[in-house]
């Protein structure tokens, strides 16, 4: 199978080699992360495209324990025109096709968006696995990952067990995201390691790596519900572990920033990281992805401004 001509990822045996002793350098992440947005400046015209770019990156999220039917349905419907109108038509974009990335849901949501974005090739994401503990027993976790394919889900989003990183019980880990990725059949696979729950960029890197190897399509930063989500030096560290699996293997795989991403300046800054680290590919929805749903108002607003020269009001841009 393969996403936009890359082969997909067939994973490999774990490999211990890969990771093991690998150190990361906390003070050096932190340094090379904090220059990714004030070494140079995207202004104007140019601001404006990283930010349409980014729209299309976007994985529109509700993970909310009142989630209906209806709030699926308005998401969707942001997901098919995520900017509006006048400001598509200002820009010059009248005649190019604009969604986002994709639409992500809990399982029992799913047939709700399927439904909503029928005509549409956006895909619909869910989360499942016991998200976000991930702390439920593997047999029911594994079928609810087939609840939520069978009900159209084109990529799930599993949570690793954080325990088996913490006791480095590697095999124990990469045997359950192969059986996670099994149980996917022709959906994409997004593994959340949880990053802040971690503790160290070294077991981030490693579970990063465990992740690749066990065959994730992407590997993703966090749930959105833990104390410390996505931050630019845990990011730094799972695109060096990607980047090194691919050398190792010919393999690209996708990553996917989330949790506590609101604004356009962000938005930007993660686009950079990409750039720098891994090369124009990764700024596309095949390899990269934004977990959040605020961000895109205020790239909305900064647009606005660009066109008119004035911010709108924060309510004057539906987010769902």
């Amino acid at each position: 199978m393969t996403t936009n001509g890359f082969p997909r990822n067939a994973g490999c045996p774990l490999d211990p080699s890969m990771f093991e002793g690998h150190a990361v350098n906390l003070s050096a992440a932190e340094r090379r992360a904090a220059t990714m947005g004030t070494r140079r400046s995207v202004k104007k015209a140019h601001q404006a495209a990283w930010l349409v770019n980014a729209i299309k990156m976007i994985d529109l999220t509700t993970l909310a324990g009142d989630d209906t039917k209806e709030r699926v349905q308005r998401l969707c419907a942001k997901a098919a025109q995520p900017l509006a109108p006048h400001l598509k038509s200002a820009l010059g974009l009248d005649d190019v096709r604009l969604t986002t990335g994709a639409v992500c849901v809990y399982p029992t949501m799913v047939g709700h968006a399927v439904q909503a974005l029928e005509g549409t090739d956006i895909p619909v994401a869910s989360v499942a696995t016991g998200f976000p503990a991930g702390l439920t027993p593997l047999p029911l976790r594994i079928e609810e990952i087939k609840y939520a394919v069978a009900e159209g889900a084109h990529e799930i989003d599993i949570v690793i067990t954080r325990e088996h990183v913490l006791k480095e019980n590697w095999s124990a880990l990469y045997d359950e995201i192969a059986m996670m990725r099994e149980a996917c059949g022709g959906a994409h696979l997004k593994a959340i390691l949880a990053t802040g729950e971690l503790r160290t960029l070294r077991n981030v890197y490693a579970a990063s790596m465990v992740a690749m190897q066990a065959g994730a399509d992407f590997i993703k930063t966090s749930t959105g519900k833990e104390g410390v989500n996505a931050t630019l030096p845990v990011s730094l560290t799972m695109v060096r572990a990607l980047r090194d699996y691919g050398a190792e293997t010919g393999f690209k795989i996708g990553f996917k920033p989330a949790g506590g991403i609101k604004s356009a300046k962000e938005a930007i800054a993660w686009q950079i990281l990409m750039k720098e680290e891994m090369g124009r590919d990764w700024l596309n929805p095949d390899l990269f992805r934004f977990g959040a749903s605020s961000m895109l108002g205020d790239i909305e607003r900064q647009i606005e401004h660009y066109v008119t020269g004035r911010y709108s009001a924060a309510n004057r841009h539906a987010i769902a």
